[in-house]
């Protein structure tokens, strides 16, 4: 008799699992040797000087005379910089520009309190992902201290930030560590960051083992365990608070689902950025996210929690604005909730998607990889969004 029709479904399924992850296995050691590492293009100095708002030739004078980092020269004698040389120049124009120092190092300053933005939605598909990634890494362009937390058990963050869930985490390497009831195998949320290839963006990734907070949280409600002071609720944010000084800004990719970790992660969000695609199917689902929501965190609001935020966003992504239907939903969602809809949508793009296959943005690959026409365009909508997301934490600040 065949194997697959007496073996029960969670055999068939834990085999299935194993099965895929050898050839997952065996595919990264091929594509992605152990001693490899994800890195990040060099930057020409047209683009280093953009970011950090000087002239090319400023730049170029700057290397002549020996001051700042050195950069790379091509055979034809362009130069170009990483992420790190430009964010030393910018220390080093702040140091010589006390005046204009804001404008090159825009780390928060002293009563500017952390901003800790947590990205969701209850539907698959929305781009949610995608949204937290580019808005961190698009943050930490400008010059941000910026840490992403992966609460979603699938871990594409992770995976797309250089990490391989599956491989490169032991037990403990996620916020479950930092946030698990059990005292003696807690772990400071300082030892499980994890820098990348992206500089001044740091990284707490996720995998399965996340799923352990919503299992045992029942549990502790009902032992009570921890305390009041230490409420499911509150241990996402009181995590986060010991770290507060080393970052700027805090992004949050949230699980797709209204679980205890996207409570909690709402908890600790000064605010939050609610992704939606603009189909009606999507829209319909998210009316129900969004009913939902208001009933559970109620019931934390009088529990505690602490539902004060600057700022609350809808982003609309995967935006095809020549799809009649689409721009009615967009419309009706502008009528409906006024400014609280980013000006901007991030577009359905295929330069976005292609970028996606090799796990890159279009921050990270060269322009020519992709078509110049499309890449363009993508990357406005992109930085649009991002930017109108920047003025929000700069409002919430109180800076102009």
């Amino acid at each position: 008799m065949n194997m697959e029709t007496v073996a029960t479904t969670d055999i068939r399924i834990e085999r299935h699992a194993r099965q895929l992850s050898k050839q997952l296995k065996l595919l990264r050691e091929r594509l992605f040797p152990p001693n490899s590492s994800k890195t990040l293009r060099t930057f020409s100095s047209g683009e280093a000087a953009q970011l950090i708002g000087v002239s090319d030739g400023y730049l170029r004078q700057l290397s002549l005379d020996g001051k700042g980092p050195t950069p790379r020269l091509t055979s034809n004698g362009r130069r170009s910089y990483t992420l790190s040389q430009i964010n030393e120049l910018r220390q080093h124009m702040a140091s010589i520009k006390p005046k204009d120092a804001l404008s090159y190092m825009p780390h928060r300053r002293l009563g500017e309190r952390l901003q800790t933005i947590a990205v969701t939605n209850f539907k698959g598909g929305s781009a949610k992902t995608t949204t937290a990634l580019y808005l961190a890494q698009y943050l930490a362009l400008q010059g941000y201290r910026v840490l992403t937390i992966d609460l979603d058990p699938q871990a594409s963050l992770s995976a797309l930030l250089g990490v391989q869930p599956e491989f490169d985490l032991e037990e403990g390497d996620t916020l479950y560590g930092a946030i698990r009831y059990d005292d003696a195998k807690r772990r400071p949320l300082s030892d499980i960051i994890r820098k990348t290839y992206f500089d001044g963006l740091d990284l707490v990734p996720g995998n399965l083992e996340l799923m352990e907070f919503e299992h045992e949280t029942p549990g502790a409600l009902h032992d009570r365990r921890g305390g009041t002071d230490t409420l499911f609720f509150k241990r996402v944010g009181l995590a986060i608070a010991e770290v507060e000084q080393d970052y700027d800004i805090v992004i949050i990719d949230c699980p797709p689902q209204l679980g205890y970790l996207t409570l909690g992660a709402v908890c600790a969000a000064t605010s939050l950025l609610i992704t939606i695609h603009p189909q009606m199917v999507d829209v319909a689902s998210m009316s129900q996210f969004l009913l939902m929501t208001s009933d559970l965190l109620s019931v934390v609001r009088k529990a505690g929690g602490d539902l004060t935020h600057d700022f609350v966003k809808y982003v609309v992504t995967r935006h095809e604005p020549f799809d009649a239907p689409q721009s009615q939903i967009v419309a009706l969602l502008r009528n409906l909730f006024g400014t609280d809809v980013l000006t901007a949508t991030i577009l359905k793009s295929t330069s976005i998607a292609d970028a996606g296959l090799t796990k890159q943005t279009l921050y990270e690959i060269e322009k020519g990889q992709v078509r110049k026409s499309t890449y363009d365009r993508a990357l406005e909508s992109v930085n649009a969004a991002n930017a109108e997301v920047l003025s929000s934490i700069h409002r919430a600040w109180g800076r102009s």
